[in-house]
């Protein structure tokens, strides 16, 4: 009688499934690193008013999404924050046009809007008049700062799953974290929300445009965004979220007072790092002692919080390259080594075009690296012909 002989099945290794041709398919970035590389990118915009650099970091911007984005619903998302930055940019000129501060005899006269006259307690701004290339300038080129900061987390928003950020955060702050998180995730739901309506109204030929057609698309996007709402809410409930726990009344009163005097020292330090007037245990002493005190809160009220993840995000070497380009980015444009300052800030009075220093133009085409250093993003599975 013949025997059988079964042989051992081999473990499965971790990591991403290799595919039929013995390839390992690419892996989503964490999340996490993706919020840090564009937070990064946030702060080195606020450190410059320059057009050239600003332009430059919206292009850094758009190439890093269109190279790394996902085929998420929520990655589609991008145009509409470029749509709000315009916005933003459109009102603040608006704004500088309309709230005159008057022109000097050098400016550059456009026109001029009906004055309209204003009390003595609102005396040095006036409603209308003159309106030169100066002021419109200036007021464009701060709104193209505030642009650009938006643009940054709306990248974040584009290339990160918000959901899966979750999972990383301290038990201490779980709660806070689904608020976050919801709240997060609102506006990708919006635009996938708009895309579905607006597809259905093209198939129902739907002709009506413009403002006639925002009862339309207004109505069916709010009813979306309930629905989702009591969806999510079933779910958190049924997996427990939004439990007492079991710490005691001790446990969270010394930990809500061990996080507000951690939070104060944080404050502190970074008003005394900010003002070189203060006193100089106002900045690195204060802000160690608040760190230190938050560590120690989120541990205390972790204790009480029990998670189990399943599959957790890695951090490996594509993590620390996105997020260290923007951290080095950040750096680099606060250092003020190489280069000029002023340069980062430059005038409309008298009008010059302005420069484009070399190493915080570096610095930004640094935090573009991400675009190379992230894992692609997943191919689309294309179905089987027959």
């Amino acid at each position: 009688m013949a025997r059988t002989t079964l042989a051992a099945t081999p473990a499965t290794p971790t990591g991403p499934a290799p595919d039929q041709g013995g390839r390992r398919l690419p892996r989503t970035l964490h999340p996490v690193a993706w919020w840090v590389w564009a937070l990064s990118l946030a702060t080195a915009v606020s450190r410059t008013n320059n057009p050239l650099l600003l332009f430059l970091v919206l292009a850094v911007l758009g190439y890093v999404v269109t190279a790394r984005r996902t085929e998420a619903p929520w990655a589609r998302g991008f145009k509409y924050y470029l749509y709000l930055a315009l916005t933003v940019v459109a009102i603040r000129v608006l704004f500088r046009a309309v709230f005159a501060t008057g022109i000097t005899p050098h400016d550059h006269f456009l026109f001029s809007l009906p004055h309209i006259p204003t009390p003595d307690w609102y005396a040095g701004i006036q409603l209308g008049g003159p309106v030169s290339l100066e002021a419109l300038l200036s007021a464009a080129t701060d709104g193209l700062r505030l642009a650009c900061m938006l643009c940054c987390i709306g990248a974040a928003n584009t290339l990160a799953n918000p959901k899966r950020a979750l999972r990383v955060l301290p038990g201490a702050l779980h709660e806070l974290g689904v608020a976050v998180t919801v709240a997060i995730s609102v506006a990708p739901q919006l635009v996938q929300s708009v895309q579905r309506v607006s597809r259905a109204r093209k198939l129902r030929a739907g002709r009506t445009k413009g403002l006639k057609a925002l009862r339309g698309i207004a109505v069916p996007v709010l009813e979306d965004a309930l629905e989702r709402s009591l969806r999510l809410a079933a779910a958190m409930d049924s997996r427990g979220y939004g439990r007492a726990g079991t710490a005691t009344r001790r446990s969270r009163r010394i930990t809500g007072a061990l996080m507000l005097l951690g939070m104060c020292g944080l404050c502190a330090g970074a008003y005394g790092l900010l003002d070189a007037s203060a006193p100089a245990f106002l900045g690195l002493p204060s802000m160690g002692a608040g760190a230190v005190l938050c560590v120690a809160g989120l541990r205390l009220g972790g204790r009480r919080v029990t998670r189990t993840t399943y599959r957790p995000d890695p951090w490996r070497l594509p993590e620390w390259a996105v997020a260290g380009s923007g951290v080095l980015s950040a750096v680099l444009l606060f250092a003020n080594l190489g280069y000029d300052p002023a340069q980062l800030n430059p005038t409309y009075y008298p009008l010059t075009w302005p420069g484009l220093p070399l190493v915080p133009t570096a610095a930004i085409l640094l935090a573009g690296t991400a675009a190379f250093a992230a894992p692609p993003p997943h191919p689309l599975r294309k179905a089987p012909s027959a």
